[in-house]
């Protein structure tokens, strides 16, 4: 897998990556090492410049005008999501209006659709991540232009639509090979694992990781990225097809869970030593096991609860092994607009070298978003689910 990090230079040197050194001399780093082509994070600067999208007149409106989106008037299971009509008005100083092409569903958009997450306001636009063409730009803004490839995660809430305004600043510039759907689906996902296996617990060649969920969205490129940095993978999944995904994104063990005890199989892959980081998506279902199968000073990264919130830990039982526990939330390790551009960077260099490898198993016209949010429940996918506007061109 390493292997396939070959290239990545000569990708990163291309108009889309300009690399600066900011600090030191990486003349003693070995030139085909993974830290000399995607650089070490203090002493680089990913800059990523702008593919323009030749974009008709029509498509560019000068006053407010209605445009479909899904509405979410009272939380609740998939029938609340409604189709409707919204306003979108012009942008102001420092704000961009965007015509989406794709937008990615994530489980944080079932969280806030049920009421888990609390929204700002009823009704809302649910929706974290999208990519799609700038149509317009806000008074006295440079940098920007109509027609610019644009791809954000994270808030404003408000990619289910057709139209939407975006703070200039939160979105990315998406490189000229990758397309709006994997702009779309990897994005959020990517940035995430970027947070997971490069800050909450830096994995280095030797480490041994359990991934839950290891088929789905960030758990596919979690797998993936850490097989890259030299990590033995170990997955649960739910079902054969998707473990014979899981090996294919690199988990080098794959578990499913429902027919045996993934603490027990840990312990065996593991000779009772245990893993040194667990990344656990599920929740209330897997916590338990998951500290059971740490090692002494094991790292155990909470980033999701689809099964529900996890039951109060107390302190001791984490002194018992000095264990670490850890909630992350992506939006402070991306607060700057360096940070934003750095970690985007990185998950754009790695899907063009081809550590990162998004698989959009699902798609869906936005106006049945309902029925996407329905299956990503039930836990039917595997990889990701866009969802495509209907007036898509």
């Amino acid at each position: 897998m390493i292997k396939q990090l070959g290239g990545l230079s000569s990708r990163l040197s291309s108009p889309v990556f300009q690399i600066r050194q900011l600090a030191g001399d990486s003349s003693s780093i070995p030139p085909n090492s993974y830290h000399h082509r995607i650089a070490a994070k203090k002493k680089i600067e990913v800059r990523l410049t702008v593919r323009a999208h030749s974009t008709s007149p029509e498509a560019v409106s000068s006053c407010s005008r209605m445009v479909k989106a899904i509405r979410v008037h009272e939380t609740g299971g998939p029938e609340v999501l409604k189709w409707e009509d919204i306003e979108v008005g012009e942008p102001k100083e420092g704000e961009i209006k965007v015509r989406n092409q794709a937008i990615g569903l994530n489980f944080i958009d079932v969280q806030f659709r049920r009421g888990s997450y609390k929204a700002v306001a009823l009704p809302f636009t649910p929706g974290m991540e999208a990519a799609g063409v700038v149509t317009a730009i806000g008074p006295g803004l440079t940098g920007r232009k109509v027609g610019d490839i644009v791809a954000y995660a994270g808030h404003p809430m408000g990619a289910y639509a057709e139209e939407q305004i975006l703070t200039a600043n939160k979105v990315v510039p998406v490189p000229p090979s990758i397309d709006s759907i994997t702009a779309a689906c990897v994005l959020l996902k990517g940035m995430t694992a970027h947070m997971l296996v490069r800050s909450c617990f830096k994995v280095e060649p030797g480490h041994t990781v359990l991934v839950h969920a290891a088929a789905g969205g960030v758990g596919s490129l979690v797998c993936q990225w850490a097989n890259a940095l030299g990590a033995t993978v170990i997955g649960t999944v739910s079902t054969k097809e998707k473990a014979a995904q899981a090996r294919e994104d690199g988990c080098h063990h794959t578990i499913l869970y429902k027919e045996e005890n993934f603490v027990s199989r840990v312990n065996e892959i593991t000779s009772g030593k245990g893993v040194d980081v667990v990344y656990d998506s599920v929740g209330k279902d897997t916590f338990q096991g998951s500290l059971e199968c740490l090692k002494v000073r094991g790292y155990m990264v909470c980033l999701g609860q689809a099964s529900g919130a996890p039951d109060p830990v107390p302190l001791p039982a984490l002194g018992a092994k000095s264990l670490f526990l850890t909630r992350p939330t992506l939006f402070h390790y991306i607060a700057t607009r360096d940070d934003l551009l750095e970690c985007a960077g990185e998950v754009f260099a790695n899907v063009l070298s081809g550590v990162l490898r998004p698989r959009v198993n699902h798609t869906f016209p936005l106006s049945q978003a309902a029925q996407a949010h329905a299956i990503l429940e039930s836990r039917q996918t595997s990889g990701s689910v866009v969802l495509i506007p209907d007036n898509k061109d």
